[in-house]
């Protein structure tokens, strides 16, 4: 029986074998590819699966007060990436390019997802999800191919809240849980000499401390005005780096990064 998410890749034998091994790079790019294409499906379906879980099984304790037992959130992420000393003189050299070919991307764009379930007026334990997707390399005009960059990131812990007020809820939290980065293979164009890089991903623990402020419109409804995160990862750099370019480069970057992450959206209360 077949694994899933694992394509067959049947490669034709005849007379022309030697042609047919050259592909292989080609051939294990794109089952990669693939792979991380249902990857991203999965840990997005697997984030709503969890909001839902939780969401249902707090229904029953559901109080009659306006403090929510249960709250969900959704809406916009933005994450301002470290880069850990990649720098883009550093790709120049170790791609072997002219200098000012390659730059370094440090923002990206995404979503973040909650599942709040409060014990009381103050404490509480939250379950947070998120998506960031993104161009880690910039390259110059000429040039085209780079690989872009998605990450996921599967969190939990505890949350303060401070009620005293009926229409702004301050909060703060502490979570801890998995980050996974995914690097898209490439194929660099318009450079000097030609550079491709194989897909990598890497996972890594994430410490996230941070807060933000819920303005209450409705009993059910609350408007996240901001949520700012300092988002830790254990990233090793070089072990993402290395994996897609080859072994014996980008030596010496950042085993640790250091991110901030910005949150808005829509709050339902049960």
């Amino acid at each position: 029986m077949q694994p899933y998410g694992v394509s067959k890749v049947l490669i034709p034998f005849n007379h022309n074998s030697d042609a047919a091994f050259r592909n292989l790079p080609a051939i294990r790019s794109g089952v990669r590819i693939r792979y991380l294409r249902m990857e991203k499906v999965e840990m997005i379906r697997c984030s709503a699966t969890m909001i839902i879980l939780i969401a249902v099984t707090g229904l029953p304790a559901l109080a009659q007060d306006s403090i929510p037992k249960v709250q969900v959130f959704g809406g916009y992420s933005f994450m301002h990436a470290g880069t850990g000393g990649l720098t883009g003189s550093t790709l120049d050299l170790e791609l072997r390019q002219n200098p000012g070919t390659f730059g370094v991307g440090s923002n990206f764009n995404g979503w973040n997802a909650q599942a709040q379930y409060n014990f009381d007026r103050w404490f509480g334990i939250v379950a947070d999800f998120g998506g960031q997707y993104g161009t880690p390399i910039t390259a110059s005009s000429a040039s085209s191919g780079v690989p872009t960059m998605s990450e996921y990131s599967f969190l939990a812990g505890p949350v303060i809240s401070y009620r005293a007020k009926e229409k702004i809820t301050p909060f703060v939290h502490a979570l801890f849980g998995w980050d996974r980065a995914n690097l898209s293979a490439g194929s660099f164009a318009g450079t000097v000499s030609p550079v491709s890089s194989f897909a990598s991903s890497y996972t890594s623990f994430a410490v996230v401390f941070g807060g933000g402020v819920d303005y209450n419109l409705s009993r059910h409804f609350s408007l996240r005005l901001g949520q700012l995160d300092y988002f830790h990862t254990t990233l090793d750099l070089n072990s993402l780096y290395g994996s897609a370019f080859g072994p014996g480069r980008f030596q010496g970057l950042a085993t640790h990064v250091n991110n901030l992450r910005f949150s808005t959206g829509i709050v339902l209360r049960f």
